[in-house]
């Protein structure tokens, strides 16, 4: 039973958009603060007084700071100080966003998209994604250039995406650097240029991009050009794992298990592949088994192995199902 390493059997993989409401906890503490009312507002916001904050966004929004909608339209979302209500937030929202807020128009961008208290309309979502990013709301970029690659209310269209991605990336959305990154690794729409790839994968691993750090250390893996450089390549997988990333976490692993550059470390590779294995990556699952049946840094037990490769072959991993039968 071969042990096999990530990067030759897996694809390249675009980060998908945050959920909702963790877009809404990063807008909702970096709006830009001007107005008597609103200053107010966030004091009371963060001080987890929520009514009284609601009132205080209200007064500034009725006085035409469009900032104060939009997080009214937040608190909505988020039943704080108020029972959730998508239609009153749909309602503040369209307000901000009618008045040139792009936080008011990304967030109603989210709520198209999704379908939150409304019909599902990926058309009017990109709509307000490109109000959104005219506005010079950098999120509203890179979902407008998710909603392009995924065919979602537009017209599939490359050389669209790669300009907001640029614009994104270039506006601090990490996403956007990652994705254009993939974009010129593949070659397909832009000419390949492996120098420009590895520039937006660093880009996005500096800004803490779990993707970004494992396309970037996958890169240096994969590289035959030089002599491979076991520490950086360690370094990268283990922030992508730091990130929660379940492959950046199974490729460190392969390394300590191989003894890559590094000390054979079995208790290391045991601790990374449950963690690969815990998140759902079912090569995880496998490797680990292997641990198990091979006695490798832990007591046999095939007991142990047999289910974890019973994970793997549940996910169609072939070889996961070949070794669960032979145990079986």
């Amino acid at each position: 039973k071969k042990v096999v390493k990530s990067w030759k059997n897996i694809t390249f993989k675009r980060k998908k958009m945050k959920t909702f409401l963790k877009l809404v906890a990063i807008l909702i503490i970096n709006i830009n603060l001007f107005a008597n009312d609103f200053d107010l507002a966030m004091e009371e916001y963060n001080k987890s007084n929520y009514t009284e904050a609601m009132k205080l966004f209200q007064k500034s929004c009725d006085s035409g700071n469009n900032d104060g909608c939009n997080n009214i339209g937040l608190l909505y979302v988020q039943g704080k100080g108020i029972n959730q209500d998508y239609s009153k937030a749909i309602e503040k929202f369209q307000k901000a966003c009618d008045g040139g807020n792009g936080s008011g128009c990304f967030n109603l961008g989210i709520i198209y998209e999704k379908g939150k208290g409304i019909n599902q309309d990926y058309t009017k979502a990109v709509e307000v994604y490109k109000k959104a990013c005219d506005n010079g709301n950098y999120s509203g970029c890179y979902n407008l250039g998710t909603m392009y690659e995924e065919n979602k209310g537009i017209k599939q269209d490359y050389l669209k995406i790669v300009e907001l991605y640029q614009k994104a990336c270039d506006g601090g959305i990490e996403n956007g650097c990652n994705n254009l990154g993939l974009i010129y690794y593949d070659g397909k729409v832009v000419k390949k240029d492996d120098i420009k790839v590895k520039e937006l994968y660093e880009k996005a691993c500096n800004k803490g991009n779990d993707r970004g750090c494992l396309n970037l250390g996958m890169m240096y893996d994969q590289d035959r050009s030089m002599k491979k450089d076991y520490l950086k390549i360690s370094e990268l997988y283990q922030k992508a794992c730091n990130g929660g990333n379940d492959i950046g976490c199974f490729n460190l692993g392969t390394i300590y298990e191989k003894a890559e550059g590094v000390k054979k470390d079995y208790s290391k590779a045991i601790e990374l592949y449950k963690k690969s294995c815990d998140n759902g990556y079912s090569r995880g699952c496998f490797n680990l088994g292997y641990m198990y049946e091979k006695a490798q840094g832990v007591n046999q037990d095939k007991t142990k192995a047999k289910e974890l490769y019973k994970i793997a072959c549940d996910d169609k991993i072939e070889f996961g199902c070949k070794a669960y039968k032979e145990l079986k």
